[in-house]
């Protein structure tokens, strides 16, 4: 029989073991109490991944290159303590994720870009709340509510002026073309004629395509019927001007910044943005100036305007005018107005010179867009403001719209390899702007550090490493 000495030890035993079981159950307890404290549950941490998100839907839909829109996310996610936080951004998506650690699981939150509209004075309003957050001054509610004023508040032009932007560049561009004030008039009422078009299509619901489609052809079919007329007027400048107006300059430089920047899926995607609207303008332009060759209308590369680029007082102030209807088109605040109008001039004299020096309109073009835009982004770095609304207008004036015109003609007009080839150089003069326009922003990034956008974190370019080839 089981002696008293033996129960007793197997009972101490079992209340030995019991001990050890409740012990390794409170520190489990415990653990899952941590763990608790470190999920990423508090509505704090959702909130501000919203911010960033928002943030980062806005800065991409006004234009900022795929770089730009990460530096800024992962600035506002390390100024409110989202724990190792990141970013990724492609042309339509963007999402932030953050890890709390100690087995806790990873938090992701996304936003699509559905509609992307250039608005430059909301693009300012937004670097200013980024780095007004890096100070830690700006609670998560006041964030949120100026990002909401930015979002939906008035903007600072009446809409008219807005919608009368384009004409006016269309006017311009006709006046540095060579064309007379009645030409200009008339571009300028045909401009006006397809941005309203535009806009009917749009509000219906139509896509880009068509609506720059439809644009192109009322442009070209304004200056057919001005030619059909017999009225000694150039009716091919309204053509080109019209056509400068529709040229996808501002994406162009995004998806060029984005290529150097190695965001290549972004870059591929933004290229194919430049390659449709193109597209659209080739098709709209070119069935009317096909049809019209085709009816025995006076179309000709004779009719081309002729007129040299000069540094007359005429040529100057449209180059100026251009480029702050251009920067206009796009709501850049009016304190970045004075920086358009003093670099599109500066441009076009540039420009000017070059092209007087025997340099081909490529290497002209790439040049002076190098040369003035690194004035332009040093001036922004300067300023503490962002690049865009000082760079991107500055490219209106050099826009290839002869070029462009005259390679559609010569294709209506049979010689195919012809207008293959002008407009191969259209395309090329396009890539030589954007890729000069990015030079100085790699320049400000050498010798001035971190851009604004990334003033409260420790985010850092990687080293470009060398591939040598392979």
């Amino acid at each position: 029989m089981e002696t008293l000495v033996e129960r007793t030890r197997r009972s101490n035993a079992r209340t030995a073991w019991g001990r050890l079981l409740d012990r390794a159950a409170a520190r489990r307890l415990d653990n899952l109490i941590d763990l608790a404290e470190e999920e990423p549950g508090a509505p704090e941490t959702y909130r501000a991944m919203d911010l960033a998100l928002r943030v980062g839907e806005l800065l991409l839909a006004s234009g900022e290159s795929t770089e730009s829109v990460t530096e800024a996310m992962v600035s506002l996610a390390q100024s409110y303590e989202l724990p190792r936080s990141e970013a990724i951004v492609n042309f339509t998506a963007i999402s932030i994720s953050c890890l709390p650690g100690r087995g806790a699981a990873p938090v992701t939150g996304e936003r699509l870009v559905r509609r992307r509209s250039p608005d430059y004075t909301k693009l300012v309003a937004v670097h200013t709340l980024i780095r007004t957050a890096a100070t830690g001054t700006l609670s998560l509610d006041d964030a949120f509510a100026q990002l909401n004023h930015i979002k939906y508040g008035r903007g600072g032009y009446q809409r008219w002026l807005i919608a009368l932007s384009l004409p006016l560049m269309s006017a311009a561009a006709a006046m540095l073309s060579g064309g007379g004030l009645l030409v200009s008039s008339i571009a300028f009422l045909a401009a006006l004629l397809a941005d309203q078009t535009t806009v009917l299509l749009a509000r219906r619901g139509i896509a880009e395509f068509y609506q720059f489609a439809v644009a192109g052809a009322i442009g070209s079919l304004t200056a057919v019927l001005l030619m059909a007329t017999g009225l000694p007027l150039h009716g091919s400048t309204v053509v080109t001007a019209s056509i400068i107006t529709l040229l996808p300059g501002r994406a162009l430089v995004a998806s060029v910044t984005d290529g150097i920047t190695g965001a290549y899926v972004s870059a591929g995607a933004r290229m194919l943005e430049v390659f449709f609207a193109l597209a659209a303008i080739v098709s709209g332009v070119g069935l009317v100036v096909y049809t019209a060759v085709h009816c025995g209308l006076p179309l000709s590369i004779a009719g081309l305007p002729a007129t040299p680029p000069g540094l007359n007082a005429l040529q100057i102030g449209a180059a100026v005018v251009l480029t702050v209807t251009f920067a206009l088109s796009m709501h850049t605040p009016p304190r970045e107005l004075l920086a358009a109008a003093i670099g599109g001039g500066l441009i076009w004299v540039l420009y000017t010179l070059l092209r007087e020096a025997a340099f081909s309109p490529i290497i002209a073009a790439g040049v002076s867009a190098a040369a003035i835009g690194t004035i332009a982004h040093f001036a922004a770095s300067w300023a503490r403001r962002p690049a865009l609304p000082y760079v991107v207008p500055l490219i209106g004036p050099l826009l290839p719209g002869t070029a462009l015109y005259r390679g559609l003609l010569e294709l209506g007009g049979g010689n195919v390899s012809q207008g293959l080839l002008h407009l191969t150089q259209a395309l090329a003069i396009g890539m030589a702007l954007a890729a000069g326009i990015c030079v100085g922003g790699e320049l400000v990034r050498a010798f001035r550090g971190t851009p604004i956008a990334a003033v409260a974190s420790n985010w850092r370019r990687p080293a470009a490493r060398r591939t040598r080839g392979y």
